[in-house]
């Protein structure tokens, strides 16, 4: 597979796109998630704590935005008037959804007829024209075929693009810049735009820093596109379903074989488990995905040693309310 690589300097022009439009996320810090870390790992973290990049508070709820910016931001004037068009399950169509009207780029968004409905709601909320349409997000690439040939849309992907990748690096910027000494960050994996991005920007300005990646076991398009060395086509299944990417990018992958330190694997119980460590010890709200990293820093399911500086980016808070009693049973 060809190599691929997203520079700092694309990164940091990438934040400059930003500038003034979002939020610099918090990093929080939790002596009871260090103390479960200890227990599970035998190892204390760094100042007895466990840090947590509290993306979920970003603009629209996730950390998409910095991508969606980002690759609006680089469209022609002509792709610009024409429009843009993207598939999500539900976090990339808001975010494209909010960029697009923030920047006057009309969106559609083509989302699986099963998708959450308040994220529905949320794309039509920032202004996008919905479509529904297939079982799964798999599914939706013909319809977006069809939207490109029959109204000249411009495809604006959702994880798969250097400008989505380098729009996503300005979160591992700001992981450094606050935490200059972090040994270990954690990131949840769909097709790997936000592990691409933030790899990118913590190898370049700490190469001593470990990333590790974290999936769930039936949605591991990342994982077996890594052992088999190519993409491999899935049809992803789990409750975390902003991580049910169809597939791992072409983008994508070369980054993460070259710059993350390893990929494991959770079951859906164990995600739904940080997922009530969350709301029930930080009194934050998270959605199945964005507590993923979460769950498996708790699991102790990456290797860490005495005194290291552990950051987890808790990726996204846009959980479906009707099913939150349902998710906290699970992950009890």
């Amino acid at each position: 597979m060809e190599e691929r690589s997203i520079s700092l300097d694309a990164i940091r022009a990438a934040r400059e796109r930003h500038a003034g439009r979002l939020h610099r996320t918090p990093i929080l810090s939790s002596e009871t998630a260090a103390r479960v870390v200890e227990a599970a790992t035998g190892r204390r973290l760094a100042d007895g704590r466990l840090l947590l990049k509290a993306e979920h508070l970003q603009k629209t709820g996730s950390f998409k935005p910095r991508a969606a910016l980002n690759r609006l931001g680089s469209l022609t004037d002509d792709e610009r008037r024409r429009g843009a068009v993207t598939m999500s399950a539900g976090n990339a169509g808001q975010a494209y959804a909010w960029a697009g009207t923030a920047a006057g780029v009309p969106v559609t968004v083509v989302m699986p007829e099963a998708a959450v409905r308040s994220k529905v709601e949320a794309c039509l909320g920032y202004g996008a024209e919905v479509v529904l349409h297939g079982a799964d997000v798999g599914e939706t690439a013909l319809e977006i075929q069809r939207l490109v040939e029959s109204r000249g849309l411009t495809v604006v992907h959702p994880f798969d693009h250097p400008d989505v990748i380098a729009g996503n690096g300005t979160l591992g910027l700001e992981i450094v810049e606050d935490v200059p000494d972090v040994d270990v960050v954690v990131v949840g994996i769909g097709g790997g735009g936000l592990i691409s991005g933030v790899a990118s920007a913590v190898k370049a300005l700490r190469p001593e820093a470990r990333v590790y990646g974290v999936e769930p076991v039936q949605s591991n398009a990342m994982s077996l596109a890594l052992e088999a060395g190519r993409p491999v086509p899935i049809r992803p299944v789990s409750v975390a379903d902003g991580l049910g990417a169809p597939y791992a990018g072409e983008w994508t992958l070369p980054i993460v074989r070259r710059a993350v330190d390893d990929v494991v694997l959770l079951t859906d119980p164990e995600i739904l488990a940080g997922l009530r460590f969350a709301l029930e010890r930080l009194k934050q709200v998270l959605e199945p995905a964005g507590a993923a990293a979460l769950a498996a820093a708790l699991l102790g399911r990456f290797p860490t040693s005495d005194g290291d500086r552990v950051v987890v980016v808790l990726s996204g808070g846009n959980v479906a309310l009707d099913r939150v009693g349902e998710y906290v049973a699970a992950g009890a």
